[in-house]
């Protein structure tokens, strides 16, 4: 079925061609899985299906950066595999998924890799790529990171500020993982949060007290609003900003994932304006959706809106993430498609840190963002594309052949009426969980046919695509997007020395040898077989002091003279109250 489907002859026509750049008025030719032609009145062999696009948008493909499918986290298994997860995908009007691999501490990027590879392989309907999380460091990561990018066409790892314990790197672990990164040409994916102060108790810094996990869980907070106080968006626009200072001195592109938080906007805002080479994703359920969901009174309610940076509880964050989305400070919207059921979600439901950190969004992403980002005015059709399609392409090195509608790109096409209407619910959901969070949603812009490399996989909501008939689209390395602008600043900024004469005066003598000189101290092996009580590094002791009144001393030189009696002392006489 799907090499009948993919060696189709299909013609797009009377439509609008939408590109990130430029919409035009043109019919599109599809053969062998490659848009073979783009314009009016074009020359076509017999046989085709011709499907009449009149008043309606013709859109590359989605690209759905951020998916977990078929993996556990959070002892829960997600409640969709690489069949159900890229079927709903494909509904929604998203051609290609990327899903993270997440391998235990310790555990091998590589052997996690091969068995995810597997999996999707058996499974998927639509193009896939995958990104490794880099869960730990140490010269094996380093080393298979190298492997998988030469080997096995993964360009892109993913970091974590956060997870203490679990995935977090400390930042020289961080520094390290970003300047191989750099070297191997790969796109450095980084989870901001500060994990340290998410963990801990509590931090009282003056009459701020800010209230960790465990402090909220001790204050008697159990429920899904504790994912909220634990997690302020302080604590993400600090790693934001520290996240990004690592990257500029490793020389190496970043790409910040989950941004939640108007402070971590402003923060990439800021680090653009500097010149930084900083491009990052938020979710459809941060640019839709506030915090406000996790005191609601009903308990499975609020826990099926836990993940992780949490909604944030000012109502304006929605609009401005997604004013940012429009004005290119945010690159790329996701769906951090991760579903649970409600059983699963009740892991937590005496201790909010054991929710299980996850919400369901591929199917809806698209019209989702038509709605809040189009209808509103926030963005036009082609940031739309940019958006949800194009620049994913252009940082994941998949630009042109992907997110762009040009011959000789993949023919990944999806025919969109942005008038017809459609109301979200649970009930009528293809993608996994048991709850929708976006229900009775009415959404302008519909995906009604979808083209997968040249398959038409849907059409009028009716799904026609073979199970395991996607396939893993490997990445190339080093995306001139992200690395053309770092290259040449090697070129051009590399440190230097100063070329000059050595110096060749004196130099002034160590404590060590000056005491050796006076006779005070001990000499040659003395110190070193004598036991040392305490080592001190860096900071001063004050309940020590070198001072002694044994032996000689060092000022015994100087002539001593009679005791004087002092009239007038320093500061004034002690009289008066005293």
């Amino acid at each position: 079925m799907a090499t009948n489907v993919g060696s189709m002859r299909i013609l797009i026509k009377g439509g609008k061609v939408v590109n990130d750049d430029f919409t035009q008025e043109a019919d599109v030719y599809i053969e062998n899985g490659i848009i073979q032609q783009v314009g009016k009145e074009l020359m076509i062999p017999g046989g085709a299906k011709v499907i009449d696009a009149s008043g309606k948008l013709v859109l590359p493909g989605g690209i759905d950066t951020s998916v977990h499918l078929q993996e556990t986290f959070m002892n829960a298994t997600i409640q969709d595999d690489f069949y159900s997860g890229t079927k709903a995908a494909l509904m929604g009007g998203t051609t290609m998924v990327m899903s993270l691999v997440l391998p235990e501490q310790h555990c091998s990027l590589l052997d996690t890799y091969e068995k995810s590879r597997a999996v999707a392989d058996a499974k998927a309907c639509c193009d896939y790529a995958l990104h490794v999380g880099v869960t730990w460091w140490g010269p094996k990561v380093r080393n298979e990171m190298e492997t998988l990018v030469r080997e096995h066409g993964v360009n892109s790892f993913q970091m974590f500020m956060a997870y203490k314990d679990m995935m977090m790197l400390r930042d020289s672990e961080l520094y390290q993982t970003l300047q191989t990164c750099k070297d191997i040409g790969a796109i450095a994916r980084v989870h901001a949060e500060n994990g340290e102060l998410v963990a801990e108790l509590h931090v009282f810094i003056l009459n701020f007290v800010f209230q960790g996990a465990k402090e909220a869980l001790d204050l008697g907070i159990s429920g899904p609003e504790g994912i909220e106080i634990s997690r302020p968006e302080e604590l993400e626009s600090e790693a934001t900003h520290r996240a990004v200072t690592i990257a500029n001195r490793a020389r190496c592109p970043i790409y910040l994932v989950n941004v939640s938080s108007m402070s971590a906007g402003d923060m990439i805002a800021a680090a653009k304006m500097q010149g930084k080479v900083v491009h990052a994703e938020t979710t459809v359920a941060h640019a839709v959706l506030n915090g406000m969901q996790y005191y609601h009174q009903d308990w499975a309610h609020a826990a099926a809106h836990v993940l992780v940076p949490p909604l944030r509880v000012d109502p304006n964050t929605p609009s401005y993430l997604m004013g940012l989305l429009g004005n290119d400070t945010l690159s790329v919207v996701a769906s951090e498609h991760r579903p649970f059921n409600i059983k699963q979600r009740a892991l937590g439901k005496e201790d909010f840190t054991k929710i299980p950190h996850g919400v369901p969004g591929v199917q809806d992403r698209m019209s989702v963002i038509w709605e809040r980002g189009v209808v509103t005015g926030k963005m036009d059709e082609n940031r739309f594309v940019a958006v949800t399609s194009s620049n994913a392409a252009k940082i994941y090195n998949l630009y042109p052949r992907k997110g762009r509608i040009i011959p000789g790109a993949d023919a990944d096409v999806v025919v969109w009426d942005p008038d017809a209407t459609r109301t979200i619910s649970v009930s009528t959901q293809v993608q996994g969980g048991d709850f929708n969070l976006y229900e009775g949603m009415r959404c302008h812009g519909v995906p009604l046919v979808t083209i997968s490399r040249g398959r038409l996989v849907c059409e009028n909501g009716v799904f026609m695509c073979a199970e395991g008939s996607g396939k893993f689209y490997p990445q190339r390395t080093f995306p001139d997007y992200l690395y053309k602008k770092m290259v040449q600043r090697e070129k051009s900024q590399a440190y230097k020395g100063v070329d000059r004469d050595p110096y060749s005066g004196d130099v002034a003598k160590v404590a060590n040898t000056l005491k050796k000189e006076l006779g005070l101290g001990p000499i040659d092996g003395e110190a070193a077989n004598k036991a040392c009580g305490r080592v001190h590094q860096g900071v001063r002791d004050l309940h020590e002091s070198s001072f002694s009144l044994s032996g000689s001393q060092v000022d015994d030189h100087i002539p001593k003279r009679s005791s004087a009696r002092i009239l007038a002392p320093p500061g004034g006489r002690s009289s008066g109250i005293w």
